[in-house]
């Protein structure tokens, strides 16, 4: 690409010295870089601005929150976000040149049908690329207008919320995800608590039924509908993770529930 389009890569990060580097030069298109850094301890923050990137300092407030704030530092509408392990295809590359090529001038971008535009995201799990199941085509918007969307304010499990249509492109988002089933584990472990406070502090109330079934219907859903048996141990490994992680989140939604009983 001789000419960098006119939309800002942004990025939240902590402790990502270590592959921040790939991640960006993925995405070496982008006309800016914007890298939130939220109190590393590594040189995350040295890495990024050595790759060009506008670093800010920015204390944690939850991955929706995080994001939020992340996106209203970009100097263009039109954001590309990304994880410090996701590193852009070639062809998902390409078909982004191609969307803001079909919308030049630059004036004329609000003129795109979409609003956003949702990536099929392919998942490494225990040393494998998953190509059925949770783990491809894993689909998230990652590419949209700031004026038209944005993050949801979850802590955790946040999602892209727009007020338009979204389209999908062709081409990958590679989740080159390094870390052990331990650090994998524990993450879920403290996903699902988050999520349990928030839906105890919604009113939200888990039945038995969604303590006991919720976990089953996931695993049928993903290992056989959507072919995770396919990708071997560690398609039933991510599946069975995942089944599990639905099941501890009703179990401490539960749980809260009755911690408020006995109060």
């Amino acid at each position: 690409m001789s000419e960098p389009l006119p939309l800002s890569l942004v990025i939240i990060a902590r402790d990502a010295a270590h592959e921040l580097s790939d991640c960006l030069a993925s995405a070496a298109f982008a006309a800016e870089t914007v890298v939130v850094d939220s109190g590393s301890s590594d040189d995350t923050a040295a890495v990024a601005a050595r790759c060009g990137a506008r670093v800010i300092e920015h204390a944690w407030e939850g991955f929706g929150p995080q994001k939020n704030f992340a996106v209203g530092q970009a100097r263009h509408d039109w954001v590309l976000c990304l994880d410090a392990d996701e590193r852009v295809t070639p062809e998902l590359a390409a078909a982004i040149a191609a969307l803001f090529a079909a919308a030049q001038p630059a004036a004329a971008a609000c003129s795109r049908p979409a609003a956003a535009y949702s990536i099929a995201r392919r998942n490494r799990f225990l040393g494998r690329w998953l190509a059925h199941g949770e783990g491809y085509p894993d689909w998230n918007i990652r590419l949209f207008d700031r004026r038209r969307a944005r993050w949801s304010d979850d802590l955790v499990h946040e999602k892209v919320v727009t007020d338009g249509p979204a389209a999908r492109l062709e081409g990958d988002l590679l989740h080159a995800s390094a870390e052990s089933i331990d650090t994998y584990i524990a993450k879920q472990n403290r996903y699902t608590t988050v999520q349990a406070e928030q839906m105890h502090a919604r009113g939200e109330r888990a039945s038995a039924a969604q303590l006991m079934f919720s976990p089953v219907v996931r695993f049928l859903r993903f290992y056989v509908f959507r072919l995770g048996f396919l990708d071997g141990l560690a398609g039933f490994a991510h599946i069975a993770i995942g089944a599990f992680a639905s099941f501890l989140k009703y179990a401490k939604l539960r749980a809260l529930q009755q911690d408020g009983r006995v109060r």
